[in-house]
C-alpha cells in the first residue's frame, strides 16, 4: 500500500445511470460534491460513480474505512426527493431493506459478495432517495433534482464528522 493509498480514508460512491431521469441521483451528488469541493478538495475522499455493477462497486469501496453510496429508490407510495438514510457498521447485515433496484443486482447481495470476499468497508452510509421517474431521459424530476444540493451538504457534514472523529 503506498502512501496515498494509507491517507485515503472514504469513498462516496454515486450508484445510477445518467440516462434513467431520477437513475442520475447517485451521480448528481458525486457531481456536485466534486464541483463544491474545487477551491477545497475533499482530502482523503475518494468520489466514484458507477452502474452499481457489483466488482465495480466492491472496488469502489476498496482499502476505505467509510463508504457512503448514493442511489435512487423505489418506494411504494413514492415521495420525490425524499432521502433515506442507513448506517452498517461492525457486522453488516446479509440483506439490507428491500430487492434488487434499478440496477438489477440488489445491494444484499453484493454486501454477501464483499463478505465472502473479505472486502466491505468499516462502516457503510447508504442514502436512498426516492425517485419520481426512471425512464429513458437525462432531466431528472424537479423533486429529486432539488435533493441532489442538500444531499451534498449533508455528505459534506458527514464527512467532516467522520474526519474529526478519525483524528
Amino acid at each position: 500500500m503506498d502512501a496515498s493509498a494509507a491517507v485515503l480514508r472514504t469513498a462516496v460512491i454515486g450508484v445510477g445511470n445518467e440516462y434513467r431521469r431520477d437513475d442520475g441521483v447517485g451521480w448528481a451528488v458525486v457531481d456536485c460534491l466534486a464541483q463544491r469541493g474545487q477551491p477545497r478538495p475533499l482530502t482523503g475522499v475518494r468520489l466514484a460513480r458507477t452502474d452499481g455493477d457489483p466488482a465495480r462497486l466492491i472496488s469502489a469501496w476498496e482499502d476505505v474505512q467509510l463508504a457512503i453510496l448514493v442511489d435512487a429508490a423505489h418506494a411504494r407510495p413514492a415521495r420525490p426527493g425524499h432521502v433515506h438514510r442507513l448506517r452498517f457498521a461492525g457486522e453488516l447485515p446479509s440483506a439490507p431493506h428491500g430487492g434488487a433496484g434499478s440496477h438489477g443486482f440488489p445491494l444484499g447481495d453484493t454486501l454477501r459478495l464483499a463478505r465472502a470476499l473479505d472486502r466491505l468497508p468499516g462502516e457503510l452510509l447508504v442514502y436512498a432517495v426516492e425517485a419520481a421517474d426512471t425512464g429513458l431521459g437525462t432531466l431528472m424530476s424537479p423533486k429529486v433534482a432539488a435533493a441532489v444540493e442538500p444531499l451534498a451538504r449533508r455528505i459534506e457534514e458527514d464527512l467532516l464528522r467522520h474526519s474529526r472523529a478519525g483524528r
